[in-house]
């Protein structure tokens, strides 16, 4: 898998994840959950072009992974959509979480729901959904745009930041394992 050449910069993003000396843990999964969100949000719409109906007519990562969609409130049996669709509700979904001021609270001495874990983990696994799509559908085109460098950091740091809080099941990483071997390989734990 050629994808893992360029990256930006030469700071250790693994030492770059770990929760800071103080820091709630709530918090850091926090504000760093909103980070992730903007910063795939920002690399799928650069490609938006090239994900379409027809191009994408399925939610999938390569041939073995196809995603299904359901938020378990107003759709709650999953259903079969197109790439572009499934982000969509994907994107829209997770900025609601996002802006729930009872999930994700942004006043000081607000105490985080004990259900904060779990819902950020949902978040994040289905932003690597958007990733992995990305990388086998489009890398191509990412290429053709020059930003490969941003989306191989983007997903790095990612990937450092849910393996060091154990955020997304292994089972789940498994459409791009062979790009997360490479990637982390050069900063091994």
């Amino acid at each position: 898998m050629r994808h893992a050449a360029a990256t930006l910069g030469s700071g250790n993003l693994r030492l770059a994840v770990m929760l800071p000396e103080g820091e709630d843990l709530n918090e850091w999964v926090a504000v760093n959950t909103v980070d992730f969100f903007n910063q795939i949000n920002m690399l799928y719409g650069t490609i938006t072009e090239f994900c379409t109906e027809e191009s994408c007519a399925v939610m999938s990562a390569g041939p073995k992974y196809e995603y299904h969609w359901a938020d378990g409130h107003t759709v709650k049996k999953p259903i079969k959509c197109s790439a572009p669709k499934y982000i969509d509700y994907l994107m829209t979904w997770a900025q609601d979480q996002l802006d729930d001021e009872t999930l994700f609270p942004s006043k000081i001495g607000v105490p985080f729901p004990k259900n904060f874990l779990a819902m950020a983990k949902t978040i994040l696994k289905r932003l690597f959904r958007v990733y992995a799509h990305i990388y086998h559908q489009h890398f191509p085109e990412v290429v053709q745009l020059g930003e490969e460098a941003h989306l191989n950091t983007s997903f790095k740091h990612f990937i450092f930041f849910v393996q060091e809080f154990n955020l997304i099941e292994r089972r789940e990483l498994a459409p791009l394992q062979e790009l997360i071997e490479k990637l982390t390989a050069k900063e091994a734990r």
